[in-house]
């Protein structure tokens, strides 16, 4: 099998320069690996050569392993660990020259280099704790003797990236260069040989460890702060202990033979598999196969938004933080007043958490105007309407958007749920109308899904697409039907949880299982923290009879009679059990006529989450997701699904389709049509395929 990627080779006077080419990025795929062996072995051969400058073709350094290698046997070329020895033995002195991206891996080689010289825009950083792993290249051996443990913990279980000016006060990068940076670490190789070619082995430094020997305190709180922030992550636990043996093993080998031991851990950990689908996941949610890359796409420079309520609010302000002014509709004074006046408040919350600075708060405030009246958002390039939940208020927006709206704006709808194309209806555009719903708080969720409706012009797809990515979120096109993936999944989630508890279990208990599985939080604790009153005071509205309430919702609705809404009204966020609502439960269940029994954790896991499955399947077999890893990417987005699952349909494949599929056909004999296996599941159980084959 050929060798991918290659390094160049040549010489500057005393000089020798190897180049890493393996475009797009240069990870350090079998041919650079080699290529570095190789070029360091034939500058050491060659006695008119007095130092070595690393550097890479194009936009990167080096960004990482190449992921497709994880895992893979017989791996071509060099190792990895044979390239980092061969030059860590090197008798002259190393340059790392950093271009651009110098990830992973690719900073781990920097490190192996005696000296580091950056370009300023180049980034630095070790974000293996992401994709479920560690620095496995002596990251964590290396860093601790360089910039010490806490800096080198903070560095590495954030695993975000730093440019070079800061690498440089970290203590990384040891010059930060204008200009050609090559030519800036030729120079600087060149000084290192006429002041006597001086060796400096990050291996052989002890100072800053030393200093950390016995600070017993520091990785208490670290483990402390990622159980926090990290919950249910095994890696970050692997990474701590790594350093732990950077400080205290006694010598860098021992230290490097503990890294060895945990990369291996987490290498073979579910997780790391998990979140290198997710990696994956996100990438490809951005491939429309009818929407060609090329598609030519609007210029979204203003926005308007209908309604300063909480989505109304959070979507402005997602605007705002990326600099594109946005005028903001309401009906009123007051309730413009106070929206503007809550997007205040939000962003003198992170001034004071240190998250922003006064003067970002008003440039962002700057950028917002309100109005109460529509032909105020006639030149915006796009318009999202975010009123009350109901087609007929939707539909009546619409109309007075199109009298005002210029040619060829984007007129979207933040619906949840609703019927994308009955609001492009209202318009004689409709080519210009699609979904773009928000999660809420909507300026801190990542998720948009993106409704095509059935006259979305691919223009205005793209367009869309485009603008998830401007507003940092993580767009994923969704088809027009009731629900859109997420909502439409969650249904038979929420009605199982309702089931399970009429038939023996206890909020308490579900609620319990889906958390220990690593749900932010239950079912019932949502429905406490939103409100119970909710639905409740919807169906009394309607004039629903008490005998036509779904079973699932009657406890709640007996909850609200007695002036029990959840939080709101002073509920306990504890998630406490309480005797009352199990009392109230019992009693529903009997005037059902509805047996109660002992309900195992498994069995309550499996009734919640299999339904999400089973109704995936189903919104693949109608086109509504273009992927099963798209709705992985709306659930661990939008939704709270764990990410060291990977989503609901990468986790099932996890446990077995056809497990899957045998438990769904079990409760479907017990519990009647609701649990009706999808069609597809069936075929591909039959055929013994995955996800992927569709």
């Amino acid at each position: 099998m050929a060798l991918k990627g290659t390094v160049h080779y040549e010489t500057r006077g005393q000089v020798a320069v190897l180049t890493v080419d393996n475009p797009p990025v240069n990870p350090l795929s079998s041919g650079v690996r080699q290529g570095l062996f190789d070029g360091v072995a034939k500058a050491l051969s060659d006695d008119a050569i007095k130092a070595i400058v690393v550097t890479g073709a194009n936009r990167a350094f080096i960004a990482g392993a190449d992921i497709s290698e994880f895992g893979a046997a017989g791996s071509e070329g060099a190792s990895l660990h044979e390239v980092l020895t061969r030059m860590e033995n090197s008798t002259k002195p190393i340059v790392a020259a950093l271009n651009g991206t110098a990830f992973g891996g690719g900073l781990e080689v920097a490190l192996c280099c005696d000296y580091r010289v950056a370009a300023p825009t180049a980034p630095v950083g070790l974000p293996e704790v992401k994709l479920g792993l560690l620095p496995g290249a002596g990251g964590t051996q290396r860093l601790p003797r360089l910039v010490g443990a806490q800096r080198a913990l903070d560095f590495i279980l954030s695993g975000d990236p730093v440019l070079a000016p800061e690498a440089r006060e970290l203590g990384i990068v040891d010059e930060v260069a204008e200009g050609n940076v090559v030519e800036a670490a030729v120079a600087f190789a060149k000084d290192v040989v006429a002041k006597g070619a001086k060796l400096r082995k990050i291996r052989n430094e002890t100072t800053k460890i030393d200093a950390d020997r016995g600070n017993v305190e520091l990785f208490a709180e670290a483990r402390k702060r990622t159980a926090s922030t990290m919950r249910g992550r095994f890696a970050p636990e692997m990474i701590i202990r790594c350093v732990e043996a950077a400080v205290n093993a006694g010598d860098f080998d021992a230290g490097l033979q503990v890294e060895r031991e945990c990369f291996a851990k987490c290498l073979a950990h579910p997780q790391r598999a998990a979140l290198i689908h997710m990696f994956f996941a996100e990438r490809e949610c951005a491939k429309i196969p009818d929407v060609p890359k090329d598609t030519a796409t609007k210029s979204i420079k203003s926005a308007a938004v209908v309604g300063c309520g909480t989505m109304g609010g959070g979507i402005a302000m997602c605007f705002a933080n990326v600099g594109i002014p946005v005028t903001i509709l309401e009906m009123d004074g007051k309730a413009l007043d106070r929206g503007l006046g809550v997007i205040r408040k939000n962003y003198d919350r992170m001034v004071n958490r240190g998250r922003i600075t006064p003067a970002e708060l008003d440039q962002r405030m700057s950028l917002l105007t309100g109005t109460l009246d529509y032909a105020a958002l006639g030149q915006a390039d796009v318009v999202i309407e975010a009123v009350y939940e109901n087609i007929d208020v939707k539909v009546d927006v619409f109309k007075k958007l199109e009298g005002v709206m210029k040619p060829g704006a984007v007129i979207a709808s933040n619906t949840s749920g609703l019927d994308v194309d009955r609001m492009a209806a209202a318009t004689s555009r409709p080519q210009d109308v699609i979904g773009l719903h928000f999660f809420s708080p909507a300026n801190v969720m990542r998720l948009l899904e993106v409704v095509r409706g059935k006259e979305t012009s691919k223009e205005t797809i793209a367009t869309a697409m485009q603008l998830g990515r401007t507003l940092k979120k993580i767009a994923v096109l969704s088809g027009n039907a009731p629900g859109f993936i997420g909502n439409r999944m969650l249904a038979g989630y929420t009605r199982q949880a309702g089931e399970v508890i009429l038939q023996g279990a206890t909020p308490y208990q579900v609620d319990g299982v889906l958390t220990k599985f690593g749900m932010a939080m239950g079912p019932f604790q949502m429905n406490d923290l939103v409100g119970l009153d909710l639905g409740w005071r919807a169906r009394k509205l309607s004039g629903m009879k008490p005998e036509d309430v779904p079973i699932t919702a009657r406890v709640a609705d007996k909850l609200c009679e007695l002036e029990r809404f959840g939080q709101k009204n002073g509920g306990s966020r504890a998630g406490t059990p309480d005797p009352e609502v199990v009392e109230l439960i019992e009693q529903t269940s009997a005037e059902l006529g509805i047996k109660r029994r002992k309900i195992d954790d498994d069995e309550v896991l499996k009734r919640c989450l299999y339904p999400l499955v089973n109704e995936g399947c189903r919104i693949l077999e109608d086109g509504i997701a273009l992927r099963a890893s798209d709705i992985d990417i709306v659930y661990l987005n939008g939704y709270g699904f764990p990410e060291v699952t990977g989503g609901p349909m990468f986790w099932a494949e996890q446990q077995g389709l056809a497990n899957v599929l045998a438990d769904i056909e079990k409760f479907h004999a017990e519990y009647g049509d609701a649990w009706r296996p999808s069609e597809l599941l069936k075929r591909l159980v039959a055929e013994g395929k995955g996800f992927s084959s569709i």
